[in-house]
Order: C-alpha cells, then sequence, then structure tokens
C-alpha cells in the first residue's frame, strides 16, 4: 500500500472539471484521479461543467449524494482582455465555500487564477493534488469532531 494511501482509507471524492481551457483542465483531472488513489480513497462521480462559472450546479447535486464524502473542483481562468476572469473566479468560489458550508462537506478549490496566463495555468496542474489532499484531510478531521 503507497505511503499515503491509509489516510485516505473509506472516503469518496467527487472531480468537477471545467470543459474552459481543456487541454490544462483534463491534465489537472488526470493528477487529481492520480492523487486519490494515491491517497487510498475512492474516485467518484466525475463531472465536466462547461466552465468554472457552471460549477456550483454539480457540486451541489453531488453534495446531495450520500455516498460523496467530499468534491474537488478543477479548473483555470485565463485572464482575457476584459475583467470577466475576476467576475467568474470570485463569483465561483464564493458559491462553492458557502455550498461546503451548507452541506458540512470539504470542498477543494482546484481552479488556479483569475488573471493567470496560460503558462501559468500550466505551471499549476499541480494544485490538482494539492486540492485532493486537503479534502482528504479534512473529511479525516471532520469524523475525528463527530
Amino acid at each position: 500500500m503507497p505511503k499515503g494511501a491509509q489516510q485516505g482509507k473509506g472516503i469518496c471524492v467527487a472531480l468537477v472539471a471545467s470543459e474552459y481551457n481543456y487541454d490544462i483542465t483534463m491534465m489537472m483531472l488526470d493528477r487529481a484521479r492520480e492523487e486519490v488513489e494515491f491517497l487510498g480513497a475512492r474516485v467518484g462521480p466525475v463531472v465536466k461543467t462547461p466552465g468554472v462559472y457552471d460549477m456550483p450546479l454539480a457540486v451541489k447535486a453531488l453534495f446531495d449524494r450520500s455516498d460523496v464524502d467530499a468534491v474537488v473542483t478543477l479548473g483555470a481562468v485565463i485572464e482575457g482582455e476584459t475583467g470577466h476572469d475576476q467576475v467568474v473566479m470570485h463569483q465561483a468560489a464564493r458559491k462553492l465555500a458557502d455550498l461546503s458550508v451548507e452541506y458540512g462537506k470539504p470542498l477543494g478549490l482546484g481552479i488556479s487564477g483569475p488573471g493567470e496566463t496560460r503558462l501559468q495555468a500550466q505551471d499549476r496542474i499541480e494544485n490538482a493534488a494539492n486540492a485532493v489532499r486537503s479534502v482528504v484531510k479534512m473529511v479525516r478531521r471532520l469524523r475525528e469532531l463527530a
């Protein structure tokens, strides 16, 4: 069993990935899957949304499921010519945090940006694994409190 495998035992992590900036987000999705398995957790449902802004609805549906312990969101909000990236990221992040608190389930914000370049987004693909580690730790700690 891999070194970190015991920490994720009995934990189901769902993944939500944005199709926008697909070349980057699908690498993030692969990295997140690898990390879930490395930690000994189970990869739950995987949902692909058109963009980051669309994620809260998918996350809400996943949090409604009793077999999902945590959700990790994956995306790259790359800076454009307007401030649209700021609006998308701020609104999505706020709603995702609200859902996590409302449902009492951890949410990993594996979304890079806003204000980043495509190259910076590629450099941050590893953040997908960081988000997975975060939710697995939080599930464990919340179970300790129960």
